[in-house]
């Protein structure tokens, strides 16, 4: 169904419901419906597809940083997605790339969520453990830049496990070539990272060293060449060192923190 979502969001007919409040960039809440190509694309008739709200980021709407190149940060957004599927983590909302009122930029699923329900408020909650090891793991490889409480969405329960999904969001300042990982997520510093997701990590730096194929081809599109050999690097030392960094003496949390 995933992929049913994500060929939605690229081709179906998206309608702007209005500017979202908070933002730092110019953020839209979007409503995408279904059409003929979305029908021919999936080409079959047993995916039945209603209309989703998304989020839409144009590039023409990103805030300049001394920091990160100018009109990159819709990139960003599915770069962190790309990563998370190659991982079969399923962290970050289905995110595509495509025009859209105004212009290029990120698409993502919304998700329905409490904003008074975030990180702070499940922190040291031993049932969400294993969902925050990899998002603490996801976070180091893009080396994000932002990693806010309210950056992390609660949806409803699973039915099949009974516990809450977490959900990412907001990944427009991350896989910088440089380090400036800033998180509000330390729980797990400098302990051993499950052999489960240490797998992970190794089977996506393996596929990345190739230097070829669908991965490495669109995060080449996506990130320059250094950033994409900064994300290599970042995997290889967590593949070396089996273990969640610490944070070092420099800035390590965002603001605000929320």
């Amino acid at each position: 169904m995933d992929s049913a979502v994500t060929t939605l969001l690229q081709l179906g007919d998206m309608h702007v419901e209005g500017l979202l409040p908070w933002s730092s960039n110019y953020t839209f809440l979007v409503r995408i419906c279904p059409n003929t190509a979305v029908t021919q694309a999936l080409n079959t008739q047993d995916v039945q597809l209603a209309e989703v709200q998304a989020v839409y980021k144009p590039r023409r709407g990103e805030r300049p940083l001394w920091d990160f190149p100018q009109g990159t940060l819709h990139q960003r957004e599915r770069g962190a997605f790309v990563v998370s599927e190659a991982l079969q983590w399923g962290l970050v909302p289905p995110t595509v790339l495509r025009d859209g009122p105004h212009g290029i930029g990120s698409v993502q699923l919304f998700i329905p969520h409490n904003p008074d329900c975030h990180y702070f408020t499940i922190e040291g909650n031993t049932a969400f453990a294993p969902q925050l090891q990899k998002i603490t793991l996801l976070d180091i490889l893009i080396n994000n830049a932002d990693r806010k409480s309210g950056h992390v969405l609660i949806e409803e329960p699973e039915p099949a496990t009974g516990v809450d999904r977490l959900w990412l969001i907001d990944h427009g300042i991350c896989f910088h070539a440089e380090h400036k990982l800033r998180t509000v997520i330390w729980e797990f510093a400098g302990t051993a990272v499950p052999a489960p997701l240490l797998a992970d990590v190794t089977r996506l730096l393996q596929t990345l060293a190739q230097k070829s194929g669908s991965l490495y081809d669109e995060l080449s599109q996506l990130l320059s060449a250094r950033e994409l050999a900064a994300l290599q690097r970042r995997a290889r030392t967590i593949v070396d060192e089996g273990r969640f960094i610490t944070p070092g003496p420099g800035r390590h949390y965002p603001w605000p923190p929320v």
